[in-house]
């Protein structure tokens, strides 16, 4: 009898052991698990932004070099210096007009229809703020 007990408690001691090292183990290879998927999501997610800064940047370029061949003619060359530079031509007079100043006005500007759905709901809430207190005044 005694040797069967002193085995319980060999055998009750090398599982607390084990399962508590197994314990140790797999919480440490699910905490692994989840930094490389975090990590692999993390990396997927630059790749996608720098692919689409890459995008952008190849259309720049493209367009830099159109615009390199065109400056490459005098006639454009002379309007490009117009328009951008404020040269003119003998003879000619130049109005600037200032667009960002338009631009802020417009900014400025408060457009109600944008808060209609607000001004709706927020009514509805009034309306059935002011039902529920007639009904309470009608219950007293």
């Amino acid at each position: 009898m005694a040797r069967k007990k002193s085995m319980k408690k060999k055998a009750k001691r090398r599982l607390m052991i084990f399962g508590t090292l197994s314990c140790f183990m797999i919480a440490y290879f699910i905490f692994s698990t989840t930094l490389a998927v975090i990590k692999i999501v993390n990396l997927n997610s630059e790749k996608k932004a720098l692919n689409t800064e890459l995008k952008s940047l190849k259309k720049e370029e493209t367009d830099l070099a159109v615009e390199i061949e065109k400056l490459k003619d005098p006639d454009y060359l002379a309007r490009y210096a117009r328009e951008n530079y404020l040269y003119s031509k003998d003879g000619e007079y130049i109005i600037k007009l200032d667009e960002e100043e338009k631009e802020e006005k417009k900014e400025e500007k408060v457009d109600w229809k944008d808060y209609k759905n607000v001004l709706i709901g927020g009514g509805f809430f009034v309306l059935l703020l002011v039902i529920w207190l007639i009904k309470k005044v009608n219950e007293k």
